[in-house]
């Protein structure tokens, strides 16, 4: 007996030290939420020089965006003994059964890793995952029923993420990516550098017939802006024939990319450099393959990507590219090319890191609770659909034969 109340004791004095640490620790960690990205303009660009933090969450990313949307933003500024912690951009997005905050232009983004002042927290990152989830009921239950922070990594490039430890589904998507060597040559050889040639020169020697190309990058905003157009009218045509909806379509979305290319953020940051193949000879001009990058100190990542889809498309103009993109990169302090999210066999041809994502749920109502759910349900299903490759590859002759029916059908009746 005397034993038993012995242990009793001592686990209630262990949980009483542990509540009284936990109380202490919340009174030292505090958080405020500001509506425009401008009020924390420099704490912000200061996070933006930290390597780990996404260049989506950067200060002029997300400035661009908010300036061609009307979102509501409730930007997160976390402090812990009043010194600048984190910051998490947030916009609303209103719906009929519920309204939702996510990070800014989180439908564009490939990476989302929130913005922290150090990667080591002054706690757990349960202990976080607990102040932060309480801190967010308190300030924001009363605008939104959830908060969501799509595709965010457990860790990135070797260290956790302070956000590992809130709760979540994994995406039904990875990233991926190809580490970039101190030559092209060893670059190459991490992926087959026979394979790779040799497709290369198939290209060149299908648009040699078509008179040559050159691969340009857009010297200037106005050129970048140009190539942009180009890639939003070979996408659209992309989307179409495989039955999709264009999710560069909407005006706002369009308006933000242009106000992104070819400007450089923070350290020459490139927040949008566009590239591209270029045909000569009897073709001369004409543009067979566009590609985004944006580039954060040495984190190249390839925003999208699209090719002519009636001149060339059996040259592979947008596989040459990557071959001159990665090329052009090696060796000028680049050391990891993404490839962005989404499971295409060009990608997994070219990468040896596959990057698994979380979408991290964070209900702060009941309506909240019930959409992510839902949530949770929706990605599973893609990704059960995505794991099954016949019944994926089903789906999407359905949806393309779809399509064609349509456009039959819209045709005859303007006939």
């Amino acid at each position: 007996m005397m034993n038993t109340e012995l242990t009793i004791g001592r686990s209630g004095q262990r949980g009483a030290q542990a509540a009284s640490r936990s109380d202490a620790v919340v009174s030292r960690f505090e958080i405020s939420v500001h509506d425009t990205v401008a009020s924390l303009e420099q704490e912000w660009r200061s996070l933006d020089a930290d390597v780990l933090n996404s260049l989506h969450q950067s200060y002029d990313w997300c400035a661009a965006w908010a300036q061609v949307h009307d979102s509501e933003l409730l930007i997160i500024r976390g402090t812990f003994d009043g010194e600048l912690l984190f910051i998490l951009p947030l916009e609303i997005v209103p719906g009929r059964l519920f309204n939702t905050a996510r990070l800014i232009g989180a439908p564009h983004s490939n990476l989302n890793t929130g913005l922290f002042a150090t990667d080591t927290l002054p706690f757990s990152s349960a202990e976080f995952a607990n102040l932060l989830t309480r801190e967010l009921n308190h300030h924001l239950r009363h605008k939104v029923d959830l908060v969501t922070l799509e595709k965010a990594p457990h860790d990135w490039r070797g260290t956790a993420s302070p956000l590992a430890s809130l709760p979540g589904v994994k995406h039904q998507n990875a990233s991926f990516q190809l580490p970039l060597l101190s030559s092209f040559e060893k670059t190459l050889a991490q992926v087959n550098a026979k394979r790779r040639r040799k497709k290369m020169r198939i290209s060149e020697r299908r648009l040699d017939a078509l008179g040559g190309y050159d691969y340009v990058v857009a010297e200037n905003p106005q050129e970048a802006e140009a190539l942009l157009d180009i890639f939003f009218r070979q996408k659209a045509v992309r989307f179409a024939a495989l039955g999709l909806p264009d999710v560069f379509h909407d005006d706002r979305t369009r308006a933000f990319f242009h106000a992104i290319a070819g400007r450089r953020g923070v350290a020459d940051d490139r927040l949008l450099e566009l590239n591209a193949i270029r045909l000569r000879g009897e073709h001369g001009g004409r543009i067979v393959a566009v590609a985004g990058l944006s580039r954060k100190a040495d984190h190249v990542i390839c925003q999208f990507g699209s090719i002519d889809e009636e001149l060339a498309g059996d040259a592979s103009p947008g596989e040459l590219l990557f071959y001159r993109m990665i090329e052009r990169l090696c060796g000028k302090d680049a050391t990891l090319f993404d490839f962005g999210v989404g499971d295409q066999p060009y990608k997994r041809s070219w990468c040896t890191i596959e990057t698994p994502l979380r979408d991290i749920l964070l209900p702060l109502t009941l309506r909240g609770r019930f959409a992510a759910c839902y949530h949770r349900a929706v990605v599973r299903a893609k990704a059960t659909v995505k794991a099954n490759k016949a019944v994926y590859a089903f789906l999407q002759r359905a949806r393309s034969r779809k399509t064609h029916t349509n456009r039959q059908i819209n045709e005859a009746d303007s006939a």
